[in-house]
């Protein structure tokens, strides 16, 4: 999956830790993911939520898609800040799976709170 995932590629996202029903991940910011008011924007850390995510819910061998999303974000970043990315799983039944992501930056300061549901298929990667 990481292999054709050319948007982990490009916010250049190192797999921590892999297991099933979690994940960590950390990248470092890039002047090219700042907003207007010279932080990071918050679609990149919904991106790195997104993808930790679907790292997680994935690694059981089935392919999972995200039905519902949300994200809170609860504190500016700026550039070369190091984030530490971590997905955990909260259920997982047949067909559903919902899970939580937090982020931190490398002080240990929670930067953001996802929580994400999948539709679990019966397709194998």
């Amino acid at each position: 999956m990481l292999q054709y995932d050319h948007f982990s590629e490009w916010m250049k996202l190192e797999v921590v830790a892999l297991e099933k029903g979690s994940c960590t991940l950390s990248c470092v910011t890039k002047k090219d993911m700042l907003n207007g008011f010279a932080i990071l924007h918050g679609g990149i850390t919904y991106s790195l939520s997104d993808s930790a995510l679907a790292f997680a819910s994935n690694s059981y061998g089935y392919k999972c898609v995200s039905i519902e999303t949300s994200i809170s974000h609860l504190r500016p970043i700026g550039v070369d800040t190091k984030l530490i990315v971590h997905c955990y799983e909260i259920h997982r039944g047949k067909t559903i799976g919902i899970y939580g992501v937090d982020i931190h930056d490398a002080e240990g300061q929670l930067v953001s709170k996802f929580k994400g549901t999948v539709n679990i298929s019966k397709d194998a990667w």
